[in-house]
């Protein structure tokens, strides 16, 4: 039997960095014990993972939204020229 933990994500974009700096702080302190280190390295590799993917799908949102309001721009030029 694994005696594994599930590790529990914060929802917010911002939780889950508070927790992820806290994570690092623990660890550059270099005083807990070698097993509860590893418990938060890998704690901290699922979190920084959570971001990423956050942060990639943020991007990919304003990308969209970029190009759409590019297209409406060139849109509203392209009818003005033909007034």
């Amino acid at each position: 039997m694994s005696k594994e933990k599930t590790i529990e994500v914060p929802d917010s974009f911002e939780e889950r960095i508070v927790r992820l700096e806290t994570i690092v702080e623990s660890l550059e302190e270099g005083e807990a014990p070698l097993e509860e280190s590893l418990k938060l390295f890998e704690e901290g590799i699922v979190l920084a993972r959570a971001c990423q993917g956050q942060l990639e799908a943020a991007r990919e949102r304003v990308t969209i939204l970029l190009e759409s309001a590019e297209g409406e721009e060139s849109g509203r030029e392209t009818s003005a020229e033909e007034e």
